[in-house]
């Protein structure tokens, strides 16, 4: 069987949260969050990268869940600052974010389109465990090298490229 031909399984986190805005009352808001970016890799939204689980309205107040990538993730913070803002122009200032913990994130949260924007923007994607051989994003070599455990976030490793010579971040599976 090949890699095309396989059936793509999502984690049962994944996919309610896929249902939980596919049925939300409130499709606008999910588009208007779909333009906040992630501040470290501003290539993919909170929603590809899997960050953000849900919208709710509680009489006028705008209620978003998020779950952070990994605990002490210092981007966190500005994510939330981010929801708040693009809500507060769009005429809801009283927002609230709340942080939720479990299930704990998973790059198997990340969809296909915030991989591939990954590797355009440079970061090698997360392979589905940590034994996925790691592929330069930018000449797509395999030939590859760990030069540190940790790139230019603790959720990313640095590695260089033996073909093109590049250093790139390669995004660590969790």
């Amino acid at each position: 069987m090949t890699a095309n031909s396989r059936i793509p399984l999502l984690p049962a986190e994944e996919y309610e949260r896929r249902r939980r805005r596919a049925n939300s009352a409130l499709p606008s808001l999910w588009e208007l969050l779909d333009a906040v970016k992630d501040p470290e890799i501003p290539a993919v939204s909170l929603w590809e990268l899997g960050v953000l689980q849900d919208i709710a309205l509680e009489e006028d107040v705008v209620i978003v869940t998020i779950t952070p990538t990994y605990s002490g993730c210092p981007a966190m913070t500005v994510m939330a600052e981010d929801i708040l803002q693009a809500l507060a122009e769009a005429g809801y200032p009283g927002s609230r974010i709340v942080n939720r913990l479990s299930p704990a994130w998973s790059t198997s949260w990340m969809s296909d389109d915030a991989r591939e924007k990954l590797r355009a923007y440079g970061i090698a994607p997360p392979g589905e465990t940590d034994n996925t051989p790691v592929h330069c994003p930018r000449c797509g070599s395999g030939r590859v090298r760990n030069v540190s455990q940790f790139g230019s976030t603790a959720c990313k490793a640095l590695y260089q490229c033996g073909d093109c010579a590049e250093l790139f971040d390669y995004f660590k599976p969790i």
